[in-house]
């Protein structure tokens, strides 16, 4: 449901109220764990010289959970304080619920002003308006970040279609209680898809709950799969104009596992995996599973969301590989970014507001690195000191994956236009692999024929 802030004119007077009289803004629906003061905000902030401008509604959206939602809206309603004639409507979502609207708005021309994407942007780049002019006229500064973490917002011909918002990887979320419990070893960072299967049937057994949550199988078994068969091969091309590989056979052994976990009853079914919407309904969450997949910038909402149902603590490990001695088929890769649409009304107010979520170092400290780790060197200096222990742990396990050894190439850095149909394809051919209605030989083929016919 669409929510509407405060009009401008009653925000502007509360907050300078506030400040008039010395006290702190009452308490709002957001956790305080998440939210800080805008007064506490303005006091590095203020320099900003306000003047008499035209009012502009801008709208936003994005996906996420809800200490996303939650720390989002806070940054918004700093920056509306700070820039009196702005007034942004926001729109927070789960991902599946995002990704429907926006298909609507693209089809409607009435995509939000501020919108999120990932390294999926090309499938919406005709909705982008790309910040190359605002970052030459100094609309938007970049001076406090690098080229290369430009780069990864920008499309092959260097059109800046976003800011990031941080850089993130994967890995695997797991509760050592349960390990523990059902004498299991706790995973390294060199163990196997058939370490991963193992656990989890032993898990099943011993605690009659899942071994494993829900997983992005498209990553685990087919863009990240296949790099993990060698150095020289990945799901597509370093050019994003075919694919990288020729042999079907190694998107096989993927799906025949997956088969195989459900069939014991250690791995949820697609049907019980499509109930699970967002973070919060996790079965790691829940403690009905000892493992899920998770992006590293979700991961302290995931133990939050875990610890608030009384499960005392969760890790993180790199995903498997096919060979301990292997590629990891994993790297470093924006999480997402904020662009802004070429349906907009007011592109350069919406870029003032991006550069400003990115940038602001108030802002950060009420984001947290939720959406990964900043790419703005202030503002990762100025959260150093702030970082809980599980958000350190995600900047320390960032750290490991960047050491991994890619044989010095980039490994999947972005995807073409048709990633999501052959996404669909992969996760259609899977299920039915799943429920038997096909081998897994003949999904893999029908995933590799459909996606080489895309190019």
């Amino acid at each position: 449901m669409k929510k509407k802030l405060l009009a401008v004119l009653a925000t502007a007077a509360m907050v300078l109220g506030l400040v008039g009289c010395g006290q702190e803004a009452p308490a709002s629906t957001e956790s305080t764990e998440t939210t800080t003061s805008v007064v506490e905000s303005t006091e590095t902030a203020s320099t900003e010289e306000t003047t008499e401008a035209e009012p502009v509604t801008l709208r936003m959206a994005w996906w996420g959970s809800q200490t996303r939602h939650d720390r989002t809206i806070a940054v918004i309603e700093l920056y509306e304080s700070l820039h009196p004639n702005v007034t942004i409507e926001y729109e927070p979502m789960d991902f599946d619920g995002y990704f429907n609207k926006l298909t609507t708005l693209v089809a409607s021309n009435e995509v939000w002003d501020i919108f999120q994407l990932g390294s999926n942007f090309p499938t919406y780049q005709s909705k982008i308006y790309t910040l190359n002019d605002f970052i030459a006229d100094g609309t938007i500064d970049v001076s406090g970040t690098t080229d290369a973490f430009l780069r990864i917002a920008a499309d092959e011909d260097g059109n800046q279609v976003g800011l990031c918002s941080g850089v993130n990887t994967y890995g695997i979320a797991y509760n050592p209680a349960m390990f523990k419990e059902a004498g299991v070893a706790e995973p390294t960072e060199n163990w196997t898809w058939e370490d991963y299967k193992q656990a989890c049937l032993t898990i099943h057994e011993k605690l009659n709950v899942y071994g494993s949550s829900k997983f992005d199988d498209w990553q685990a078994g087919a863009s990240m799969g296949v790099g993990q068969e060698g150095f020289d091969y990945s799901f597509f091309n370093n050019k994003n104009d075919g694919l990288g590989f020729d042999d079907p056979s190694m998107l096989t052994s993927y799906i025949e596992m997956r088969k195989e976990l459900v069939d014991a009853g250690a791995f949820p079914d697609p049907g019980a995996c499509k109930e699970i919407a967002d973070i919060e309904q996790d079965f790691v969450v829940s403690g009905e599973a000892a493992m899920t997949w998770v992006a590293s910038n979700q991961y302290a909402a995931l133990s939050e969301a875990a610890k608030a149902n009384g499960i005392e603590e969760l890790k993180l490990i790199n995903p498997p590989r096919k060979k301990a001695d292997g590629p990891a088929g994993i790297t470093i890769q924006s999480s997402q970014m904020l662009c802004v649409s070429q349906d907009s009304k007011n592109p350069a107010e919406a870029a003032k507001f991006i550069e400003f979520f990115q940038s602001n170092v108030d802002a950060n400290k009420i984001l947290l690195a939720e959406r990964g780790i900043p790419t703005f060197t202030a503002v990762r200096d100025a959260l150093a000191d702030e970082l809980t222990d599980v958000e350190k742990t995600v900047y320390a396990y960032v750290d490991v994956v960047g050491s991994f050894d890619t044989g010095g190439k980039t490994v999947n850095p972005a995807s073409p236009a048709c990633t999501d149909a052959i996404k669909e394809q992969y996760n259609y051919y899977l299920e039915k692999a799943i429920y038997g209605e096909c081998t897994a030989e003949e999904a893999a083929k029908a995933v590799f024929d459909f996606a080489k016919s895309q190019f």
